[in-house]
C-alpha cells in the first residue's frame, strides 16, 4: 500500500479528487449499452430501447442547490469524511452536474426493466405498448466504485428525464426525497437490508407542480395541485439490479426479439451473480450450477427480507417485480408506509388495493420470485437435472417463507419455538382491537406481569368481552414465557427485535414542510432519533416520538394515505 493510500485509509476521504480515485465501473464495462444510444448521453426524450442493458444519459443539474443532509453513518462505512459533503465538485456531481467535475465519465446511465404484478406481465405502462419504454424514468446512476473493498453504485433519484421517462419531467419533489432519504437510513438502523442514503440537495429556484392534498383534507385522492421544490437524493447500493430487469431480457429471449437476446439475458444473470452473490456462489462452476445456487440464495434473502418487513410493520406499498431488488434488499421507497394502528390489510397507497397490503407481502414476494424463476429457467432448458432442482426451489418457496415468518413471530413474542395457536389468536385480537403495533410489542418486550401494562398501546378502551379475551391470551403467553430459563435474556432479545421508535408519517410531514421553507432542523432531529430505533432515549424524545397517532391524522390525506405522486 502506498503512503498516500495509507493516509487515506487512516484519515478518510476528504476531497472529491480523492473520492473519484475509487471509481471502478463494472456495469457499463461488462454489460452492453443500447446500440441506438447517443455518444454524449444527451438522451432525454421518451423512446423505445429495444436492446442493450443500459442507456448512457446525462442527468439534469439542480439550479442553485442547497445542502440539506447527508448520512454520517454511510459516509463512515464508505471511509468518507463528513467534510466531503461540502466539497464543491462533490456537490456538483450529486446535484446532477457532471460537466466539469473531472470524474472518469461525463455521463451516467439508466436501465430498462419489465413490469409484472402478481405474476401477470404488463405492457400498458409502456407508452409504446411493447415494454421497450419502461425503466428508470428519473433514476440515473452517476458513479460506481470500490470503497474499503466493497463495490457501491450511486444513483440520483430525481436527476431529470431519461429515455424511460414516459414523457414526465424526471424530477422528484422535496417531500418524496426527504421521505426516501430518511426511510432508507431508518431501515438500515433497524437491521434490514436496504438501499442507503448518501446526500440530499434541494433547488432554491426550481419547482414543479404535483397533485397532493389540501390542508386537513380527508379526500382519498389528491385534491389540489401543489408547487413543490425539486430535490435530488442519492441512493447507494451494491447494485440496482431488479427482478424486472431479468424479466425484460427473458421476455425478449423467449420471443427471439433480436439476435443477441438470449446472450443479453445470460450476461445480466452472470453480472448479478458477480455483483450480489460472489461470496456465496463459486463463479468457476458451470453456469447451470450457478443459476441453481442463485435461485436458492435469492429465495433465502427474499423470504428473510419480507419476514423482517412484517417484524417492524413496513409495507412496501407497490411490491411489483420492478420494485424487487434481485440482490434481496429493500428497494424503491415510493408509496411505502409503516403500520401504526394494526391492520392486516394496511396499505397507505391509494393505488395499491389489497395486493400489496401488509400481510399480503409474502404472497407478493412469491409472485416476484416466480417471475425471477421463470426468467432464469431459460438458461437451464438443456439441463433437465438442474432444471428439476430449480423447479423444486420454486415449489418450496411458500413453506420456506412460512418458516421465516413463524420464526419472526416467535422472536417478537420471546418464544424459543413457534406456537401456532398463540400467534393466530394474537393476530385475531390485534385485528379486532385498535392497537399500536410498535408500542404493543415494545411494551410486551419488558415482560409485564399482567395485561393492564399493555393498555397504553390501545387507541380505545376495550369492551369487557374483548378485554377478557386479551387477558386470556396474555396469561397463556406469560405462562410460556415463564418457562424460559433466563427471563432477563428473553427481554433483552425482544427489545432488540421490537423497535421503540418507528416511522410515523404525522411526525415526518412537518419535517418536509419546514424544509420547503428552508428550515432543515427537524429533518436532522428526526434522523438522529431514528438512527437508534431500539434504544431508550431521553424522556423528551419519548414523549414526542413514542406515542399513539393523534385522532386528527386517522383519515388525513397525505398522512394516513397518499398517492404515489412524487
Amino acid at each position: 500500500m502506498s503512503s498516500h493510500a495509507k493516509q487515506l485509509s487512516s484519515s478518510g476521504i476528504k476531497s472529491f479528487q480523492e473520492f473519484i480515485q475509487n471509481a471502478d465501473y463494472s456495469l457499463t464495462t461488462c454489460l452492453k449499452a443500447d446500440p441506438a444510444s447517443s455518444q454524449d448521453g444527451e438522451d432525454h426524450r421518451a423512446r423505445e430501447v429495444c436492446s442493450g442493458h443500459f442507456v448512457p444519459v446525462t442527468p439534469t443539474p439542480l439550479l442553485k442547490p442547497s445542502y440539506i443532509i447527508h448520512s454520517p453513518s454511510l459516509f463512515k462505512e464508505l471511509g468518507l469524511q463528513d467534510e466531503l459533503s461540502k466539497d464543491r465538485d462533490f456537490i456538483k456531481m450529486f446535484c446532477g452536474d457532471l460537466s466539469s467535475t473531472q470524474q472518469p465519465r461525463g455521463f451516467g446511465w439508466a436501465t430498462g426493466y419489465a413490469l409484472s404484478i402478481y405474476g401477470t406481465e404488463y405492457n400498458q405502462q409502456c407508452p409504446f405498448g411493447t415494454g421497450n419504454g419502461y425503466g428508470d424514468g428519473r433514476a440515473i446512476s452517476v458513479f460506481e466504485g470500490l470503497f474499503k473493498g466493497k463495490r457501491w453504485e450511486m444513483q440520483l433519484k430525481g436527476g431529470g428525464p431519461t429515455p424511460y421517462c414516459r414523457g414526465a419531467d424526471g424530477r422528484a419533489v422535496l417531500r418524496s426525497s426527504v421521505r426516501e432519504f430518511m426511510a432508507q437510513e431508518l431501515m438500515h438502523a433497524l437491521g434490514i437490508p436496504t438501499t442507503r442514503s448518501l446526500t440530499l440537495f434541494v433547488s432554491q429556484s426550481q419547482t414543479v407542480m404535483r397533485p397532493w392534498y389540501s390542508e386537513q383534507s380527508k379526500s382519498q385522492d389528491p385534491d389540489v395541485l401543489v408547487e413543490n421544490p425539486i430535490a435530488i437524493t442519492t441512493r447507494v447500493a451494491s447494485s440496482f439490479l431488479r427482478v424486472g430487469q431479468l424479466e425484460l431480457f427473458a421476455r425478449r429471449a423467449r420471443r427471439d426479439a433480436h439476435p443477441d437476446a438470449f446472450e443479453e439475458l445470460k450476461t445480466i444473470v452472470m453480472h448479478l451473480i458477480e455483483r450480489e452473490y460472489k461470496n456465496e456462489i463459486d463463479q468457476s462452476l458451470d453456469i447451470s450450477d450457478q443459476v441453481v445456487l442463485l435461485a436458492h440464495t435469492f429465495r433465502e434473502r427474499l423470504c428473510t427480507l419480507v419476514a423482517n418487513w412484517l417484524r417492524v410493520g413496513y409495507c412496501q406499498g407497490n411490491f411489483n417485480s420492478d420494485n424487487c431488488a434481485a440482490g434481496g434488499f429493500t428497494l424503491d421507497y415510493g408509496p411505502f408506509g409503516f403500520c401504526e394502528l394494526f391492520e392486516a390489510q394496511f396499505q397507505p397507497w391509494i393505488g395499491g388495493g389489497g395486493h400489496f397490503a401488509l400481510l399480503n407481502q409474502p404472497i407478493a414476494a412469491e409472485a416476484n420470485f416466480h417471475m425471477f424463476w421463470k426468467s432464469v429457467r431459460l438458461l437451464l432448458l438443456d439441463d433437465s437435472r438442474k432444471l428439476e432442482e430449480l423447479d423444486q426451489i420454486r415449489k418450496d418457496f411458500e413453506p420456506h417463507m412460512q418458516s421465516k415468518i413463524q420464526d419472526m413471530w416467535s422472536k417478537k413474542l420471546g418464544l424459543s419455538q413457534h406456537n401456532h395457536q398463540l400467534c393466530e389468536r394474537l393476530l385475531e385480537l390485534l385485528e379486532l382491537s385498535k392497537v399500536d403495533y410498535t408500542i404493543f410489542f415494545r411494551e410486551l418486550s419488558h415482560l409485564p406481569h399482567n395485561f393492564s401494562a399493555l393498555k397504553k398501546s390501545f387507541y380505545e378502551s376495550l369492551p369487557e368481552q374483548l378485554e377478557t379475551q386479551w387477558t386470556s391470551w396474555f396469561d397463556q403467553w406469560y405462562q410460556l414465557i415463564t418457562q424460559e430459563n433466563d427471563q432477563q435474556m428473553v427481554s433483552k432479545r425482544m427489545l432488540k427485535t421490537n423497535p421503540k421508535y418507528i416511522w410515523r408519517e404525522w411526525l415526518i410531514v412537518p419535517a418536509y414542510e419546514q424544509a420547503s421553507r428552508g428550515d432543515y432542523s427537524l429533518i436532522h432531529q428526526i434522523q438522529a432519533v431514528l438512527n437508534h430505533p431500539y434504544e431508550e432515549q431521553t424522556q423528551a424524545i419519548e414523549d414526542e416520538y413514542y406515542r399513539l397517532r393523534p385522532e386528527a391524522y386517522s383519515c388525513a390525506g397525505g398522512i394516513s394515505h397518499y398517492s404515489c405522486s412524487s
